[in-house]
């Protein structure tokens, strides 16, 4: 829709801004300023940039949720491992509750 092209496009120009004041560009390199990079130097248009953002923000809970389903079926199939896994958290955590 064209509230959610509005939206990009604010978004963009937002990280854009922030690109252009930061000191250490190498602690803001992320997957949308290299598609900000791209439109600079001429290899991809506003167009191709707001359309791939809109497509990160669009399908990552999709694919983050079947990914996290799978990884847990897994783990549920593979006890030593999720042993391995409680251990690795402890060590890191202690014995500590985590927070819910």
């Amino acid at each position: 829709s064209k509230d959610l092209k509005g939206a990009m496009e604010s978004l963009i120009e937002q990280k854009r801004q922030k690109l252009s004041t930061v000191d250490k560009l190498d602690e803001h390199m992320d997957f949308a300023s290299q598609l900000i990079f791209a439109q600079n130097r001429g290899d991809l248009t506003a167009e191709n940039v707001n359309q791939c953002v809109l497509e990160m923000m669009i399908a990552a809970p999709d694919t983050l949720s079947v990914t996290l389903f799978f990884m847990l079926v897994l783990i549920a199939e593979h006890p030593t491992v999720e042993e391995e896994m409680i251990r690795e958290i402890e060590t890191v955590t202690g014995k500590q509750e985590l927070p819910s």
